[in-house]
């Protein structure tokens, strides 16, 4: 093939200069630290034993081995799936095993994975780990987690561990696309603390925001797959297990900002209060993880949460429950019969007669905050699949649900949410069959 004259002076070489000049700035940007100056070890001042404890409780704070236990193997020893819009990616091995885990690890290696996002070997790690959340932990706190994670059993998986570019799709997995998402997205930064506030505000903001990692729920996802902020409690549907976490800030949504602080953490320490009943994907960080915090920290992120949802503007969008939310129409008073029928069925042993529920035992529907969402994603996969609340120290023999997937179809299940969306005072969107057929759908076969 023949160029044309002077093709590489005036058009090949400077783009050759400034693609050079992008991937050495995007080098530069993901390996900082490698020019940078880190923090030493700051462990001297605790004895060991404290050192592991507190280690410990910041491990159950951050849900670790939740994520880096795949169910049926050693606990740490990885290899459960996530599933992503870019393929799957699977949990590394985080016990003190030499050969697969954290076994020829030091305390400045934690640091740099827990920081700046990469392996020992300065491998990128994918942010399906959580590091825009995990770079603000401190020195001190990352350190007392190394050491107490040195103190579980080395294991391994049986099974060999993927690695991401084994898994997700090309080009996703490759160094480059890593980088490039790194750069746009992702600045290392130990959490600074707000003079404005007080010690357990800010002790409140660095778990939520940090270890608690609760925007990678409670926050929309780009088309990236990147989150807008850690401080991003907005709400969203979480990718892939189609699940709607609730804006933490909307008073319509959770109502954190009419809820005590007590309230707010007896719903991360049992599962459940006056006014909510963790289900789904938040039933699991209850199970896992919040029911065993502390109570100082429990109340620190509660003052947290509640001050932020006291702050959004009381806009259309954080209307009261009570409020008409209108619809382009009404539902058919034969939906409504059906659905009528149905709950008579299905329901109204345990919900009752006027949506009142059981107190301790089966939610009330009328006034609920989680039926009358914008949103019945939740409603329908609660239905499908049924379930049981979280078994905690607090509510240890929880009341379940049985699913319905087998037994009502697509227009059954879609009237008696709108029958739920429309009765007792309640009045929400109506739910429509062709809603019920996608959200089934998304679950696969």
């Amino acid at each position: 093939m023949m160029f044309p004259i002077h093709f590489w002076r005036y058009f090949a070489l400077p783009w050759l200069t400034v693609l050079g000049l992008l991937g050495g700035t995007i080098w530069l940007d993901n390996h900082r630290d490698l020019f940078e100056t880190q923090p030493p070890a700051r462990i001297e001042s605790l004895s060991e034993k404290i050192l592991i404890d507190k280690g410990h409780q910041l491990l159950r704070l951050g849900n670790c081995m939740a994520c880096h236990t795949e169910r049926g193997q050693a606990a740490g020893a990885g290899g459960r799936a996530f599933e992503t819009p870019f393929g799957k990616v699977y949990s590394s091995n985080i016990t003190p095993d030499a050969k697969h885990g954290l076994g020829a690890w030091n305390t400045q290696d934690f640091w740099r994975a827990l920081q700046h996002g990469k392996s020992k070997d300065g491998r990128l790690l994918t942010p399906v780990f959580p590091y825009q959340h995990t770079t603000l932990i401190t020195r001190e706190d990352c350190d007392a987690m190394f050491a107490a994670l040195k103190t579980w059993a080395p294991a391994a998986n049986p099974k060999s561990i993927a690695k991401p570019s084994e898994t997700l799709d090309w080009p996703y997995g490759t160094p480059v696309a890593i980088a490039v998402w790194r750069s746009l997205f992702f600045t290392p930064g130990v959490y600074q603390p707000n003079p404005q506030q007080s010690q357990e505000w800010n002790r409140g903001a660095y778990i939520a925001q940090g270890l608690g990692h609760c925007a990678a729920c409670h926050s929309e996802r780009n088309e990236w797959g990147a989150i807008e902020s850690v401080k991003d409690f907005s709400g969203g549907l979480m990718p892939v297990i189609n699940w709607y976490a609730p804006s933490l800030t909307s008073l319509k949504e959770t109502g954190l900002a009419n809820q005590s602080t007590q309230e707010i953490a007896r719903l991360l320490q049992s599962g459940s209060n006056d006014q909510a009943t963790a289900s789904g994907p938040m039933a699991e960080v209850v199970q896992h993880s919040t029911q065993h915090w502390r109570n100082e920290d429990l109340l620190a992120v509660a003052t947290y949460l509640k001050d932020l949802a006291q702050q959004e503007p009381r806009g259309p969008s954080a209307a009261p429950t009570g409020k008409r939310i209108q619809t382009g129409s009404s539902p058919s008073a034969k939906v409504l019969s059906l659905g009528a029928k149905i709950y008579d069925d299905h329901c109204v042993q345990c919900h009752q007669s006027q949506g009142q529920g059981v107190p301790g035992a089966y939610p009330a529907l009328a006034n609920n905050r989680a039926v009358l969402l914008s949103d019945p994603t939740n409603l329908v996969q609660s239905v499908l699949y049924g379930g049981y609340p979280v078994s905690t120290s607090l509510n240890p023999r929880p009341f379940g649900m049985p699913p319905y997937i087998l037994t009502l179809e697509d227009r059954e299940i879609a009237a008696v949410l709108t029958h739920l969306r429309t009765q007792w005072g309640n009045q929400a969107p109506e739910v429509t069959p062709l809603q019920v057929n996608r959200i089934r759908s998304l679950q696969g076969p």
